[in-house]
């Protein structure tokens, strides 16, 4: 049995996998809020006889927990989560968590996101402000407030995402299990006028990009010398 070449070969799907997510994490080094995508890979081994070959595993992705810089905007609508939550926005797909707090409101004073997706609070329901009292102020636990009053609390939620998790958007997630709500908790809070930017560093994946490359060249050569040596002993027992 040729092993080195389903060796070979099960590296380069997983190879394949690691080129994908590096080249959506390098499109998305601008995106507001987008968290970078890894890929985790683990030993498969099999019985060949009284050998043990170790494969490559397709391997499982995850995001990256490592948040990104936060840039001040001074735009009063604009938020950045401090802390390890998430925003949560009502979209046709469900809830969805996000990091991009650029948000707007609408003449009816509903706060909605860059894409028109209502802004949930941490009940899970609509936040609704006055539109003619001006924009909010917001406290460090997301209370927002229009002329002292306030008005409801911008909600800040923390889930598990699981391997091969769905994205939303540009940078948001679609929970695979119900979000909880993050309540009194001192680690985490709200900024006002700030929006935390993409946490993927483009030279450190385009370095990767260049890795990955060669490990996949070296792998299509391991198959041509497995394929060469296989017709070399089929030549040299036939003849």
């Amino acid at each position: 049995m040729q092993t080195g070449l389903y060796v070979a070969l099960s590296s380069q799907v997983a190879l394949e996998k690691r080129l994908r997510t590096i080249a959506d994490n390098v499109a998305n080094a601008n995106t507001v809020g987008f968290r970078a995508t890894e890929v985790k890979f683990e030993d498969v081994v099999s019985q060949s006889g009284s050998d043990s070959v170790a494969y490559v595993s397709p391997g499982s992705t995850f995001l990256t927990a490592t948040s990104g810089p936060v840039k001040q905007t001074g735009n009063p609508l604009d938020f950045a989560v401090r802390g390890d939550a998430w925003f949560a926005i009502d979209t046709p797909a469900g809830p969805v968590m996000t990091r991009d707090g650029r948000f707007t409101m609408l003449e009816t004073g509903e706060l909605v996101s860059t894409e028109g997706h209502p802004v949930l609070d941490a009940g899970g329901a609509p936040i609704q402000l006055d539109p003619f009292a001006g924009a909010p102020t917001a406290g460090s636990d997301g209370m927002l407030r229009q002329n002292g009053q306030p008005l409801g609390a911008i909600g800040l939620f923390t889930f598990a995402p699981g391997a091969e998790f769905a994205r939303y958007g540009n940078s948001g997630v679609i929970p695979a299990s119900p979000p909880e709500a993050v309540v009194d908790s001192l680690e985490v809070g709200v900024l006002q006028g700030f929006v935390e930017e993409s946490n993927v560093n483009p030279v450190k994946e385009m370095t990767r990009l260049i890795m990955v490359q060669r490990a996949f060249e070296n792998a299509a050569s391991a198959i041509r010398e497995s394929d060469k040596s296989l017709d070399g002993a089929v030549k040299a027992l036939g003849g």
